[in-house]
């Protein structure tokens, strides 16, 4: 039983450790230009995302969700003294990871035709959104049990 305890314990803060590490890099890539480059045909076409890409322009609404992106992975990484704010940070994460997977939607550049369609290799960075969703969520559910 103590097994299935540490594994699961140890599992969680991985995960935590990894949604961290990952929001908070790639949000700070957010305000590089090529990341604006390389992002501007997941907003261009997203419905999520279109009308705030023409009011903003590419560059600020980059920087707004890397922004956004820091914001929650040092939410995520408050656990031990804020395990509340932590399930928050850890929740919108996982809205955002809603979010991104609706790319794979919206964006032609997430598949490739082979006959029949297949992901491309921004539909497979797209993909791993789907680990990260369910790691948010693990993670939220985790601090709100701590913070009881």
């Amino acid at each position: 039983m103590r097994t299935e305890q540490d594994l699961a314990s140890l599992g969680t803060t991985i995960a935590r450790c990894g949604l961290v590490t990952v929001f908070v890099w790639v949000g700070g890539l957010k305000f590089l230009e090529y990341e604006v480059e390389n992002s501007k045909p997941l907003i261009s076409e997203s419905p999520l995302t279109a009308l705030l890409y023409k009011r903003m322009g590419a560059r600020k609404l980059c920087r707004l969700v890397g922004v956004s992106q820091v914001i929650l992975g040092g939410l995520m990484a408050a656990r031990p003294f804020a395990p509340r704010a932590s399930a928050l940070g850890s929740l919108g994460a996982a809205g955002m990871m809603v979010g991104t997977l609706s790319f794979l939607v919206t964006t032609r550049e997430a598949w490739q035709e082979h006959g029949v369609p297949q992901l491309s290799v921004l539909g497979e960075a797209l993909l791993k959104d789907s680990v990260l969703l369910g790691a948010g969520i693990l993670t939220a559910a985790e601090a709100l049990r701590a913070a009881r």
